[in-house]
């Protein structure tokens, strides 16, 4: 399983805080040595507030040994720092605990209005903005993302949008909402900080493609944990120019979870099309169980090629972070897929080999079918055969009324295209006329310059 573990790869574009959540899966999976998932937490806990994490992640690696005194030090420093930010920042944090500025706030949606009403009313300053946004990080460092994400809304609805900490303002609300898990709060903030990076104020397209890329792997936590996030995947990676371009040029890997959004959503027969065309392109860069299900059974109509890909995206999924969740309706919406392709290009059908392809008793298959039926979703016209243990499907006949609605469909476009010869034919015909005996259009005719 580890060839196909993106922890790595995501992790590589995520804050060092929303790593945690997924190394501490990783534990529970047991796909890599717990010693070295340790020593990871403990890399990254280096340059963060949360010494006391730290401290016990190091005994859980070195137990029975002495905590550095590095850690002890920077234990005290940490807390040196909190009593001087809560001294500093106590009158701050005093002005927005009033209940006449939380509905000031809220009633004021321009950011320089309510900034001159703290000035004017509580003697706020510009400093104190850069002295709120730094205790925030402070605490955010701290791992009291609540805090933090407190302190940020306030920073963010007084900051003007071409502050130099605006965009910094924006991750860091989201990141502290994601790792509360406030999913309706996030998806919010995600929306505002994707509004921010494609307003055109960041100029440097470099920047940009790195803004991008960082926000397509964050937004992740949040599509796949939101009621809409599956549908909002495909819109943004799969019909979006500049998100489908950031993902082909910097980080293939994310079609895996295109890929599955599409295949759980209710929009697939829709979308389809599109998502092989870009599997396709991207399979020498990045190919994945799950992309070359997709790929064996749309491209290559490679029926037993597909069943071993579906067994290995049940694995694949088993193990991935933000795909775990999506694991039964995956392989239900899967073999949906196998079982429609399947019936397009067959007629009768052994329900024995249907139940072999699907992963699935043979009793499990003929009661699934039925359901599947009777449900419709495919329009399927179909009968089962208990006595024979076949599926039979049946070719609907056209009605002779849709027959003719066809064929007058037909005629009426023949007819258009023959109109517009002959219109063509006779503008040509007089055009060659008036060249030959008419009167020119204009003054001085080929004839007088000499051609």
């Amino acid at each position: 399983m580890a060839e196909y573990d993106l922890t790595s790869k995501v992790g590589a574009y995520l804050d060092r805080h929303l790593v945690f959540p997924l190394l501490e899966f990783l534990s529970e999976r047991e796909i890599f040595d717990e010693r070295d998932l340790h020593k990871g937490k403990l890399d990254l806990l280096t340059n963060t507030n949360m010494v006391d994490f730290a401290m016990d992640v190091y005994k859980t690696l070195y137990p029975g040994e002495e905590i550095p005194d590095y850690l002890h030090e920077k234990r005290n420093k940490v807390v040196g720092l909190l009593k001087s930010y809560t001294i500093k920042t106590e009158p701050i944090v005093h002005i927005f605990e009033e209940e006449e500025v939380r509905n000031q706030i809220e009633t004021t949606r321009e950011g320089k209005q309510l900034f001159e009403y703290l000035e004017r009313n509580h003697n706020f300053k510009l400093e104190d903005l850069d002295t709120l946004y730094e205790y925030a990080k402070f605490q955010y460092e701290c791992g009291n993302y609540s805090g933090a994400a407190e302190y940020l809304y306030f920073h963010r609805v007084l900051v003007q949008p071409d502050d130099k900490r605006s965009m910094d303002s924006l991750w860091g609300k989201l990141a502290s909402e994601i790792l509360m898990q406030n999913w309706d709060s996030a998806w919010e903030d995600l929306h505002r900080l994707r509004e921010s990076i494609d307003s055109n104020l960041i100029t440097d397209q470099l920047k940009l493609l790195q803004q991008r890329t960082w926000f397509i792997h964050w937004s992740l936590f949040v599509f796949f944990n939101h009621p809409k996030g599956r549908d909002e995947i495909i819109d943004m990676f799969l019909y979006q120019a500049p998100y489908l371009n950031t993902i082909q040029t910097m980080c293939p890997w994310v079609l895996r979870y295109l890929t599955t959004a599409v295949i759980t959503s209710k929009r697939r027969r829709q979308v389809l099309k599109e998502l092989v065309r870009v599997i396709q392109q991207e399979s020498y860069t990045y190919r994945d169980p799950i992309t070359e299900f997709i790929e064996c059974l749309y491209v290559n109509f490679d029926f037993d090629r597909a069943q071993e890909k579906l067994r290995e995206c049940e694995t694949v999924l088993s193990n991935d972070f933000f795909l775990i969740a999506c694991l039964d309706e995956f392989i239900e919406n899967a073999r949906l897929f196998i079982f429609e392709t399947f019936c397009r290009i067959h007629q009768c059908i052994s329900i024995d080999m249907l139940a072999d392809k699907l992963n699935m008793s043979s009793e499990d298959a003929e009661r699934w079918i039925v359901n599947l039926i009777r449900k419709s979703p495919f329009r399927l016209d179909a009968k089962i055969d208990s006595k024979m243990g076949h599926v039979i499907m049946e070719t609907p006949a056209v009605s002779s009324y849709e027959q003719v609605i066809e064929k007058t469909k037909s005629l009426s476009l023949r007819t258009q295209m023959l109109a517009t010869n002959v219109e063509r034919r006779l503008n040509k015909e007089k055009e060659k006329s008036v060249g030959e005996g008419g009167i020119p259009s204009w003054a001085g005719g080929p004839k007088e310059s000499g051609f």
